[in-house]
């Protein structure tokens, strides 16, 4: 099994180049997938220079409906018009951020056109591809939303609300004889996401590796009450027998923290940065 970081926030030893966004590789014995396709066209100059050959995927598997996470999907599929893509039936609804009184809101979902291609699979809630690869949905949260989500909207009958994250999905993977779950933002709290595939996949399910954001960046210096937010989430990760593979929306200042704590139980992926499994 491979698993390749195709596009992120930091630049690593590879020189690829970064965005805020996020793109992963995979490749099992049966699947070659996109988990997530980064803000844009870079995905594809990334798997380049990685010498990771985007013409061969079968599936790709949209995390939630934000354009930095599906901004590649419309320059890949000119490259690749046969692979699946899987995504959550409402992860084309209208999302944003608000950006403050003065700049108002801001239009942070897919590009319509996504919604057009015959190759495209819309999904409502879990769904198991395959021996290989399950995809759930977290319904109820038994830990609050990251506070980061306060300003994150979803555009309903006119209205701007709290987007509630029901496009989210998270991915399973058992291949190789391992568990591994992919997580882009973890909007729904990192948490919440263990928890629920507790619920769902038994109670002693302790993935081996659990990849993705986990949203705790801030655009300003962490208060108290983000200090703690971020500590009671490590403190809790840290019960885990997982080993956590960050990046992206977690941000340094976050992972720094949550290092101190959870010491070589978690690390952090950089662009072009290839996972050991």
């Amino acid at each position: 099994m491979r698993i390749i970081n195709l596009v992120e926030n930091e630049l690593g030893e590879s020189g690829c180049e970064t965005a805020h966004g996020l793109s992963f590789y995979v490749e099992t014995q049966s699947h070659r997938l996109l988990f997530d396709t980064s803000p844009g066209e870079l995905v594809l100059r990334n798997a380049r220079k990685l010498g990771v050959d985007l013409s061969v995927i079968d599936t790709v598997i949209l995390s939630h409906g934000h354009y930095d996470h599906s901004g590649g999907i419309l320059p890949f599929v000119e490259l690749n018009p046969r692979a699946k893509i899987y995504m959550q039936h409402n992860a084309g609804d209208e999302y944003y951020a608000f950006d403050g009184e003065e700049k108002g809101y801001r239009y942070i979902g897919i590009d319509k056109k996504i919604l057009s291609l015959p190759q495209l699979q819309l999904l409502k809630g879990d769904t198991k591809i395959d021996d290989e690869l399950q995809l759930f949905t977290v319904e109820k949260r038994a830990y609050p939303l990251p506070s980061t989500n306060k300003r994150l909207r979803e555009l309903c009958d006119g209205h701007y609300i709290q987007d509630e994250f029901h496009h989210e999905q998270n991915l399973l993977l058992t291949a190789g004889g391992k568990k591994i779950l992919f997580c882009g933002c973890a909007h729904n709290g990192i948490l919440n996401v263990m928890e629920t595939l507790e619920r769902k996949f038994g109670k002693e399910m302790h993935p081996d590796l659990v990849i993705g954001g986990f949203h705790l960046m801030k655009r300003t210096e962490f208060s108290e009450a983000d200090t703690a937010e971020v500590t009671e989430i490590a403190s809790r990760l840290k019960s885990y027998k997982s080993h956590f593979a960050t990046c992206h929306c977690t941000g340094l200042p976050g992972f720094n923290q949550m290092k101190e704590i959870m010491g070589s139980q978690l690390s952090y992926v950089r662009s072009g940065d290839e996972i050991e499994v």
